[in-house]
């Protein structure tokens, strides 16, 4: 075979994958002497969706979001050179493993939140999020490639017209199904159904049939991961479960969400008021967001209390009287508050006794505190709270009303095309 190169630098190596609306190569930089993947439009296809991509990409500099180098074209040919990827892609891995340890699964949910949060930061929505377009470098860390469907909130619009759907008919929301605009909770909707494979080796829906299976995400409520996986860990679960809503609103709103809350190993409480509940492990609800300023104010309260209670004991031992008989050993003296009668102590001291015959009353006679006051005794209960707590959240198992399916809808369905190595 023939070299080819590309804007006479680009060296074509090894066909990596091809799609219907381009082909991805393994390349070499020849003036940098790296490997890199070429992208290269196929014939016929749209110029200004292929810059748009290139366009979508270049706007992002973040660990987790494949990394753009060069754009241009090859004589009538529009070409992109991304970074080389050579761990393969998520798609790859689960195929070849199904569920993935939860160790990983964290890991690379983690990774692709927060290429999520640095997109959608600054207006880039992906709108096909997938295992295919989530890539492997060679330290094992995920990378979301393949914008070439994305939409920039801040640049002209969408290259779609109303009632079109566009997308991947597993990973879809029920909004694009439904023919709307597609939004950062999007790609969250996405992300969950991305979350449930990792965790179960299964889609939460699955058809043969892509228009069947589009109109499901759209219409039907999915399963609960537990109902798949009574094991899976609580948090992730629920994670998945709550970006797997379907009222956008309900989910998390944006992969910023889905990072604190991996971040803190908590699953997010309720994001709207959609009238249903979830019960979440305690160590959950220990570490929710949002109630950290909530609990220290509790330890500070009481710290606080404790202080008190030693200052009492303190400022007790030293101006109780010393006729007293010393606290048992081991026992620690109660702070009282004392509410003295009007009658005065009667208590006989046994220096007045006069005859030897006499025996001392004091031995017998207590004093005041035991016999003519009320002790109240002032030392903080200790509350035990169960070990299971309650709070309210949002789950995939409660819907709203799908949106009006619109007057046209047409299903696109986007290549499996990967920038990775062989």
């Amino acid at each position: 075979m023939a070299e080819t190169l590309i804007a006479g630098r680009y060296r074509l190596d090894t066909l990596l994958g091809r799609g219907g609306m381009s082909e991805v190569w393994c390349a070499t930089d020849l003036e940098l002497g790296r490997r890199v993947a070429v992208k290269l439009l196929a014939p016929n296809e749209d110029n200004a969706r292929f810059e748009r991509e290139a366009r979508a990409v270049a706007a992002l500099a973040h660990p987790n979001v494949t990394q753009v180098y060069d754009y241009g074209e090859d004589g009538d040919r529009p070409f992109m050179v991304l970074e080389y990827l050579a761990g393969g892609s998520l798609e790859e891995l689960l195929r070849a493993n199904g569920a993935l340890p939860d160790e990983d699964t964290h890991r690379i949910a983690s990774d692709i939140a927060a290429g999520l949060a640095h997109a959608h930061a600054r207006g880039v929505v992906h709108r096909d999020l997938k295992p295919a377009n989530v890539l492997f470098d060679e330290d094992g860390r995920a990378k979301i490639a393949d914008f070439g469907i994305a939409r920039m909130s801040a640049g002209d619009g969408t290259l779609t017209e109303a009632g079109t759907v566009l997308g991947t008919a597993a990973y879809i929301s029920p909004e694009q199904a439904s023919g709307l605009p597609a939004t950062a909770a999007s790609d969250v909707y996405s992300f969950g159904v991305l979350l449930f494979r990792m965790l179960t080796g299964r889609l939460p829906f699955e058809s043969d049939d892509a228009l069947a299976l589009v109109m499901r995400h759209r219409d039907e409520p999915p399963p609960l991961v537990t109902d798949i996986r009574p094991d899976a860990p609580p948090t992730l679960a629920a994670l998945a479960d709550a970006s797997l809503a379907k009222d956008p609103a309900a989910r998390p709103q944006d992969g910023g969400a889905l990072v604190d809350a991996l971040a803190l190993g908590a699953a997010p409480v309720a994001y709207a008021d959609t009238g249903a509940t979830r019960v979440l492990p305690a160590a959950a609800v220990a570490v929710a967001p949002g109630r950290r300023r909530r609990f220290g104010g509790v330890l500070a309260g009481l710290l606080l209390l404790c202080l008190a209670v030693a200052g009492g004991v303190l400022a007790y031992e030293v101006t109780r009287p010393s006729d007293n008989p010393p606290s048992p050993a081991g026992t620690i003296p109660l702070i009282t508050t004392k509410h003295h009668r009007t009658t005065p102590k009667t208590t006989t001291h046994g220096t007045t006794t006069t005859a030897p015959t006499t025996t001392t009353t004091a031995p017998t006679t207590t004093s005041a505190p035991t016999t003519t006051h009320h002790a109240t005794t002032t030392r903080p209960a200790i509350t035990t709270h169960p070990a299971t707590t309650t709070i309210f959240t949002t789950t995939a198992a409660t819907t709203t009303s799908a949106p009006p399916t619109p007057t046209t809808t047409a299903v696109t369905t986007t290549a499996d095309t990967t920038t990775t190595g062989p």
